[in-house]
Parts: C-alpha cells; structure tokens; sequence
C-alpha cells in the first residue's frame, strides 16, 4: 500500500513510518520540522517538508495517489493550547481538514488518526476509562482532537472514506523530544542524563497510562487491516505516578540525584488511566512492554544521545 505519514519525522510518526517501510509499503512523510527531526526520517520514506495547513498538500495528494492516510502531525502541546487556542485549533482543526478533504478529493480509503486518551474524556468518572467514557476535555487540544474524531464520522457517513481512531495514553520512549511538548519521561530522561536537576510537580502522586511507544506502533501497524470504522483506546489500563517515574529513571541514569517538589500545576488532571479491552477483543492487541522495561530502553536511549 501506498500510505501518508503526517508527522513523519517526530516522534510516534518516524516510529510508525520506520514498521509501515519494514513491511514493504510505500511510505511518504510530510512534516514541517517544527518538533520533529529529519534524523528521525527513514531513508526509504519519501519527504516533503510541509506545513499541513498548507495549499500544496492538495498537489501531494494528487501526485502521489495514496491508499492511506495516517495523521499523526499535530499542535501536542496541552499548555500551548490554553494560552493560544486560536493556533492550536488552526493546526488541529483547520490541518486536519486541509488533510481530508484533498484526501477526498484523491479517493484516499481510510484515514488512521491520532487522537488522544490522556485529554479527550477529562476528569474520569470511573478507571480506567473504556471508549464509551463521557468526552468532557479540559483543554483546547483535547477539544481539537474531539472536533477532528467528529469531522472522520462526517467524512465517512458522507464520503465513505472509513477511519481508525486511535486514542493514545500518555506514550514515551526513543526520539521523545525533551524540549517543547514533552512528556515527563523526557524532561526527567534528558535532565538526569545531563546532571541536572528535574522537578516533580507537586507531590507527584498525580497518576498517568505510560505506554511505550513500541506498543503504539503496532496499533498502527494493525490498523491497517482493521474492519469498518472504529475507536480505540491505546494504553495499558495501569497507573503510575510520577514519583515512581523519577525513582526509576534516576536509579538508571543519575542514582545520586536528589528527589527534588516543586508547586503543583494549576488545573492539573490527578489521574488518567484507559482501557483497552475492546482493541484486544477486536484485533488482538495488548501492550507487552512493562513500565520498567520500557524506562530502561528510553534511559539507554537518552545516554547514547548525550554520548
């Protein structure tokens, strides 16, 4: 298959364009560099350096004749969102757009899309949330991710171009960039590696669904060949807290390293956790990599980069 990776050079994309070229598809990237990196990008995949707000995404549609299209190009950062909502839904919702309808008008088939499972159902009502959680964001991004889940349906009751839905938990691992967007995993990765002093927010007890971006990569690879037109949860339906995150990742980089709290986070969620029971009823997948495991291959990973 030929398939489009937007957001090909940044973290989860390169990841999933790297498995998508493994196994013999004709992969081509657009991505505007802006958190992503060209020494991310596979040397088989095809790139075009671009905005997907751009007009020209038209033209790359039309010349290149894809069967797929998965979205992954995104404005990711939560506090950005808030203090600039206009430019995170011009990137979110407006791209987005720019992206389907040239998909529409090139008879793309299916759409695979990145959404989010750490923003999109807010404060949790129980845990971990299933897909049929009530969807209550509590950020402009997590509201942008909700916005583009609903233009796929429109697309695919109106135009018959089917989608897959993947809502991500809070994913970490290899080329996480630890500047800009970044999880915690790659604030507190990067500075240890470097001696410097990471800080837990608050009393680190707040709790998040760390799934290794390895596990990611094969929902993307499944959803390929997924049936009709769906939504999933991609997580690990656990619970970690940031302290145990930062005792795991010094003992590995920086065992010397003073834990060190500061002030909590205005309007920080206190927990987040997602079930993924229906993509493993329906396509077998599960997560296989541990929190530790997972840890110790990102912590590896970031001693390499600073040499």
């Amino acid at each position: 298959m030929k398939i489009l990776v937007t957001g090909g050079a940044g973290f989860i994309g390169s990841h999933v364009v790297d498995a998508y070229v493994q196994l013999g598809h004709d992969v081509v990237v657009v991505d505007n560099l802006s958190s992503g990196s060209k020494n991310n990008l596979h040397r088989q995949a095809k790139f075009y350096e671009m905005d997907i707000r751009s007009p020209e995404i038209e033209h790359v549609f039309r010349t290149e004749r894809f069967d797929i299209l998965n979205h992954h190009a995104a404005q990711m950062d939560v506090r950005r969102s808030v203090a600039d909502p206009q430019y995170d839904a011009s990137v979110n919702v407006l791209g987005g757009l720019n992206l389907f309808e040239s998909a529409r008008a090139a008879g793309v088939a299916k759409i695979i899309f990145s959404s989010t499972g750490g923003a999109i159902y807010g404060e949790q009502d129980y845990f971990p949330a299933d897909e049929d959680h009530p969807l209550r964001p509590l950020s402009p991004y997590g509201i942008t991710k909700l916005c583009t889940e609903k233009y796929l349906f429109y697309y695919k009751a109106v135009h018959g171009i089917t989608y897959t839905i993947l809502r991500y938990a809070n994913i970490y691992g290899p080329r996480q960039n630890p500047h800009g967007e970044a999880g915690v995993v790659a604030i507190f990765a990067n500075k240890l590696v470097r001696g410097e002093q990471p800080l837990i927010n608050g009393d680190g007890t707040q709790t998040r669904d760390y799934t290794y971006v390895g596990d990611v990569v094969r929902a993307n690879v499944l959803a390929l060949t997924s049936p009709g037109s769906c939504i999933y949860n991609v997580g690990t339906g656990r619970e970690s807290d940031v302290n145990a995150l930062f005792r795991i990742l010094r003992d590995r980089l920086n065992p010397a390293c003073p834990e060190v709290h500061g002030p909590a986070k205005l309007g920080e969620q206190k927990r987040s956790v997602i079930s993924f029971a229906r993509i493993e009823r329906e396509t077998g997948w599960k997560p296989t990599v541990t929190l530790e495991e997972g840890l110790r291959m990102t912590a590896d990973y970031f001693r390499a980069l600073a040499g």
